[in-house]
């Protein structure tokens, strides 16, 4: 058996009831394959692999909190820090009830080679709990992120680990978690990112994700002849790396036509409103049933389709495995050119491997939505220097750390014979860099 097979075969009998990260491990792995077998010899002696798939440490804690009733509550709390051979573990905290340590694991993994795709000096990491923000009062949000980092301060610091928000961490959440670590440790530090401008935060780091994601489709189809203005897009989410995905394609000369939340989805001919959007989401908290009410001329639907819309260019922005294999058939039949990934792991491996055998440009998120992480890096060194930049002046270094990522993952598919394939270009060019520092710091 190959050392790959054996790794995967490993990993999977070692983490039981943990799909998603078997899923990631195996999507890594697979695409790795013929950079590995060159040195098999090597890394199977270091026991490479096996390093790679095991985070270094991993906290699971409880996280008693008090509703506006007086009645406690116990949540789950976890923070991975899955590998920091380049720099301090860097990954957000996400907040949503589907959240177990698996899925922590997953993005834990995926955020290592994706911070070494940025070229900035940031490990991997992640975490978050089944503690769902939705419906809570402010107060509510604050006595959980107050609980929550009592425990997570511990482990956590500007030069150890940073974390971010994510899904159900937004400004709010961040600004509770960042006061109470400054009480607790005494220390006024980088640690969170994602933070008010008022206190540390960084101009685009909001924009960032969506921004990013546009700027590598852009650079991307640059690089097979074709134009991104006058494309149509389908975006699913409505949360924030969709909502300024959405606006940057439009900047862009391109036209978003759909979003979606948990419940349904939007599809507008005219392009989707993003000051309504805006306004909905960030100011309401509503459903997008309230769309219509801006847009009449807008359809929304219950469930799922946004994949079903006839599109240019599709950009999964949502969440984990929203994309299937049916889907992907939809898009493909429709003359969809490209799927760009502003989500973590959007696509199912069936769905990919389908939309790659069918000639339709493929981006992977741990090099298309590095953009967020990657001005979470800038927000980190400008905390460090005690400066604040200009928004264009981060505007300008994000745009170029997208246009390098996509380059680079670019380059290394053709290194290896597989022009196109950006899942392995991706991976590779991530894998490289972290393999290097990991046997330049020897058995660690």
């Amino acid at each position: 058996m190959s050392y790959v097979d054996e790794v995967i075969e490993s990993v999977v009998a070692k983490n039981p009831s943990e799909p998603e990260f078997h899923q990631a491990v195996k999507e890594v792995l697979e695409s790795l394959r013929p950079v590995i077998e060159e040195k098999e010899e090597v890394y199977r002696r270091e026991a490479l692999l096996e390093r790679i798939v095991n985070p270094e440490r991993q906290f699971k804690f409880r996280v008693p909190w008090v509703d506006d009733k007086g009645q406690v509550h116990v949540n789950t709390g976890y923070r991975v820090q899955f590998n920091g051979a380049i720099g301090p573990y860097k990954g957000g905290l996400r907040f949503h009830p589907s959240v177990n340590l698996g899925i922590i694991k997953f993005l834990g993994f995926e955020q290592v080679f994706k911070n070494s795709l940025t070229g900035l000096p940031i490990g991997g990491g992640k975490g978050g709990s089944d503690f769902d923000p939705k419906g809570k009062s402010d107060r509510e949000i604050m006595a959980f992120c107050q609980s929550f980092m009592t425990e997570l301060c511990k482990y956590i610091g500007a030069d150890t680990d940073v974390p971010a928000g994510d899904i159900g961490v937004g400004g709010r959440e961040i600004g509770y978690l960042f006061g109470q670590y400054k009480r607790i440790r005494g220390v006024y530090e980088g640690v969170l990112t994602g933070k008010g401008l008022t206190y540390g935060g960084s101009l685009a780091r909001t924009e960032a994700t969506g921004y990013g994601l546009l700027y590598l489709t852009e650079e991307l189809l640059k690089l097979n002849g074709i134009e991104l203005a006058g494309k149509t897009c389908a975006v699913s989410g409505s949360g924030n790396v969709a909502i300024y995905a959405i606006q940057k394609a439009h900047q862009l000369g391109a036209k978003a036509v759909t979003c979606s939340d948990s419940t349904g989805w939007v599809y507008d001919p005219e392009g989707i409103d993003v000051e309504a959007l805006k306004e909905i989401k960030e100011v309401k908290r509503a459903r997008l049933t309230e769309y219509k009410k801006y847009r009449p001329n807008s359809e929304y639907h219950e469930g799922r389709g946004v994949w079903s819309v006839k599109v240019d260019v599709a950009l999964p922005c949502a969440t984990q495995n929203e994309l299937l294999l049916d889907d992907a058939k939809q898009l493909a039949a429709n003359g969809c050119i490209a799927v760009c990934e502003g989500a973590n792991m959007p696509t199912t491996l069936e769905a990919t491997e389908y939309l790659q055998q069918n000639n339709v440009i493929f981006a992977p998120g741990k090099a298309a939505n590095a953009g967020g992480v990657a001005t979470s890096a800038l927000e980190m060194s400008q905390n460090s220097e005690r400066l604040s930049w200009t928004f264009e002046e981060v505007d300008a270094k994000l745009q170029q750390i997208m246009v390098n990522i996509t380059h680079n993952m670019n380059d290394a598919a053709k290194r290896y014979g597989q022009e196109g394939n950006y899942v392995m270009g991706a991976n590779v060019a991530g894998f490289e860099k972290v393999v290097n520092a990991m046997m330049a710091q020897g058995i660690v």
